[in-house]
């Protein structure tokens, strides 16, 4: 058995998530103080008891997202559990960076934040919309992006076979999924972000990302190999990580491309951390032989340490 571990982006988050791990576990509880006493914030009240509106702001959401993901990397680690292998999709990468090694948690609590705040803080005037296709195959979505000529439309994430998440003016991806919903999409999904983001849009927040991401200490771990976004590849020594963390924002997120590497890589047990299980269901559109799993709350993890103890 050879496990990996995934971690969920913007758009999983819900009110109350980590809710019954916090007030079950110490350990999930330290996390959300520790990540309350680097950011100044209570990021508990944040996850369970702000409005779904104020969770949603990027500022937000990223903080409290990867506060739980690490709340229940704390009780894998009490339990002997770990992963060798990992990814994370858009925010999630810098869950990932933060287990394998490579920034330290303060770090990483303060320019996930900074992030956040970059991302919502840049975002340039007008109505921004990301969508997700699912049921076409990925060269027809860039060309229902390219015949858009309302507006700027592109796709910004390939999270799986048949689904992409396309990013743009709010009139020019309303008009790509009609044209897509014409062309036989099996759905049409409005998604929970504010902005165009991995597109060019967010330059301004990616060259700013990059002078806060020159602040912090971000080494590279062989230990634990990280797949990351830009080209679904492993971070090597030979990356410059800071300048890879800055374009990734405004990149595209080559996701199904990265769990195909993992399972290159020889992964046979994907375990999703953090809310939902959106990238539970990506795995399975790329792969139905493997084992998946998902850790979202105190069944779900308790869930998970019997089956992988059964099989260790």
């Amino acid at each position: 058995m050879k496990i990996g571990f995934i971690f969920p982006g913007q758009g999983s988050q819900y009110v109350g998530m980590g809710k019954d791990l916090y007030e079950k576990y110490d350990e999930v509880k330290k996390v959300y103080e520790d990540a309350s006493k680097v950011l100044g914030i209570d990021v508990k009240q944040l996850s369970f008891e702000a409005n779904e509106e104020t969770l949603g702001q990027t500022k937000n959401t990223q903080i409290t997202i990867l506060t739980m993901s690490l709340g229940i990397l704390e009780l894998l680690k009490k339990e002997g559990i770990d992963a060798g292998v990992v990814s994370g999709l858009s925010l999630g990468e810098y869950t990932a960076l933060i287990y394998a090694g490579y920034i330290s948690f303060e770090d990483g609590m303060k320019i996930v934040r900074k992030r956040g705040e970059l991302m919502q803080e840049n975002i340039p005037t007008g109505e921004w919309q990301m969508a997700s296709i699912i049921g076409l195959e990925d060269e027809a979505v860039e060309q229902i992006c390219k015949e858009v000529n309302t507006g700027f439309v592109v796709p910004a994430n390939y999270n799986c076979p048949g689904q992409v998440a396309i990013s743009g003016e709010k009139q020019a991806v309303e008009v790509a999924m009609e044209k897509a919903k014409e062309a036989g999409a099996r759905k049409v999904v409005p998604l929970k972000t504010s902005g165009p983001f991995h597109t060019e849009k967010l330059k301004v927040a990616s060259d700013k990302l990059r002078e806060e991401l020159d602040k912090i200490e971000i080494k590279y771990n062989d230990k634990v190999k990280v797949i990351k976004n830009i080209d679904a590849k492993p971070y090597t020594e030979a990356d410059d990580i800071i300048e890879i963390l800055s374009k990734h924002v405004m990149s595209p997120v080559q996701y199904k491309k990265t769990l195909e590497e993992m399972l290159q890589e020889g992964v046979d047990t994907f375990i999703e951390i953090g809310p939902g299980k959106v990238l539970s269901g990506f795995v399975k559109r790329v792969n139905k032989e493997v084992k998946i799993l998902n850790i979202t709350d105190c069944d779900t993890l308790e869930n998970v340490i019997s089956t992988l103890k059964e099989e260790m």
